[in-house]
């Protein structure tokens, strides 16, 4: 059973930065693609960012810049580091992973169970 474990959220303020974790069991991320999405209260699910198993990276026009992604198979993890955080950017944040190279939720099949990120003005 393949199981996502985010970590590394809080209360921060404006302009801080973090870094969140995601570590994996039950599956060698070596061959899928890791993402991050983020959820706030009353608003739907939306794509953060994306790894694939080759490296490549997409992100959204909204943290481009600010968010990096990166994956370190050796440890089966995967992190956000998360710069210049602003107040919109407060959300419950969700690793997954998948087959699929997408901003699509339908394209993962596994999900963790989210870490709060809160960003004080």
């Amino acid at each position: 059973q393949v199981q996502l474990v985010e970590s590394g959220g809080g209360l921060v303020q404006a302009g801080d930065s973090l870094r969140l974790s995601c570590a994996a069991s039950g599956r060698t991320l070596t061959y899928y693609t890791m993402a991050w999405f983020r959820q706030a209260p009353g608003k739907e699910r939306e794509f953060v960012t994306a790894i694939s198993w080759s490296g490549t990276t997409v992100s959204a026009d909204s943290v481009k810049g600010r968010f990096t992604i990166s994956r370190d198979n050796a440890k089966n993890l995967a992190y956000l580091q998360m710069n210049s955080l602003k107040p919109e950017d407060t959300a419950v944040y969700y690793c997954a992973t998948g087959t699929s190279f997408t901003r699509e939720t339908r394209g993962y099949d596994y999900w963790g169970q989210g870490t709060q990120v809160t960003v004080s003005s």
